[in-house]
């Protein structure tokens, strides 16, 4: 496989289940788990990010530049292991992402890293007889199973199917 290629197939660690987060709000419990399928991050995903965002910063596009830095080799963007994080979260019954309450970036995704997310409820409250509010803790995981981003976020998910 090319490093052009993206790898969005369903490895997963062993024993991982994102089942949890494939649930209702009403089937949710506070301390339940989850861990997503994983994703391999690509320079191909790095030029379009930057073409969509305008984050065009040497440290993601310049080869020369990002090997001179500090990290010594070109990284994703951050909001971009951000926006991938959340769409590798199964959200059957998700409404909207209501808020990023914390994002802490750990250590840098180098393109050909692949990344998968591990998290728990944190807390749910019931909104109305249709909707409740879900509060995720999630860390983003690299193949070598670092910790490269922890964030925590507010969801509104459907009560019932």
């Amino acid at each position: 496989m090319s490093t052009e290629t993206q790898s969005v197939g369903a490895r997963r660690p062993p024993g991982a289940d994102d089942g949890q987060m494939r649930r209702t709000f009403d089937e949710m419990n506070v301390g339940d788990t989850f861990a997503s399928r994983s994703r391999t991050v690509t320079e191909t995903d790095v030029v379009q990010f930057a073409a969509l965002t305008a984050d065009w910063h040497p440290v993601h596009t310049d080869q020369v530049y990002a090997e001179e830095s500090f990290v010594g080799q070109r990284i994703a963007q951050g909001m971009l292991v951000v926006a991938y994080a959340i769409g590798l979260v199964p959200n059957t019954h998700a409404v909207a992402l209501r808020r990023l309450k914390s994002v802490v970036f750990k250590r840098p995704v180098y393109l050909g890293d692949t990344i998968r997310v591990e998290g728990k409820v944190a807390d749910k409250r019931p909104m109305s007889d249709e909707l409740g509010l879900v509060t995720g803790r999630w860390s983003v995981v690299n193949q070598d199973d670092q910790t490269v981003v922890k964030l925590e976020l507010e969801a509104l998910w459907r009560r019932e199917a």
